[in-house]
Formats: structure tokens, C-alpha cells, sequence
């Protein structure tokens, strides 16, 4: 995921400091970032957090980065 390393590198880390970050081994990360491990979404959520950003932003269904937090969703 392209979105994820610019991320990332938009903070000047490393993928073992984004690593270490989220408590998973660099390998782990490296093949989170080009696509060829799925994303646990406990480690999403992570890294959304982490960077400030929604879910959406990542997976590119939206280019805003700013998460609004006054949007509640109701079931």
C-alpha cells in the first residue's frame, strides 16, 4: 500500500521504527506496506490512530486526511 509508506516516510521513519511502534517485527511491516500480507485490522486501526487518519484514507476511498471527529455512527 502505497498510502501507507507515504505516511510513514511524511513522519521520516523507518519501517522498524513504525515497527517497533506497533510491537511486530520490521519483515512483517515491509510486507504489510507492499501488499503481500492483509492487514490485521487491530494493526489498522494503529496506524490510523497513529498517523490521525481514517480508514478510508488509507485504503483510498477518500483523499481527505483529517479525521472529523463530530461524525458519530449510530447502528
Amino acid at each position: 500500500m502505497n498510502r501507507l509508506k507515504d505516511l510513514r516516510e511524511d513522519k521520516d521513519l523507518t519501517q522498524k521504527e513504525i515497527s517497533e511502534i506497533l510491537n511486530i517485527s520490521q519483515v512483517a511491516y515491509s510486507y504489510y506496506e507492499i501488499g503481500k500480507r492483509s492487514i490485521p485490522l487491530e494493526i489498522l486501526l494503529k496506524l490510523a490512530d497513529y498517523y490521525g487518519v481514517s480508514l478510508d484514507y488509507i485504503f483510498f476511498r477518500t483523499n481527505e486526511k483529517k479525521v472529523n471527529k463530530k461524525e458519530k455512527i449510530t447502528m
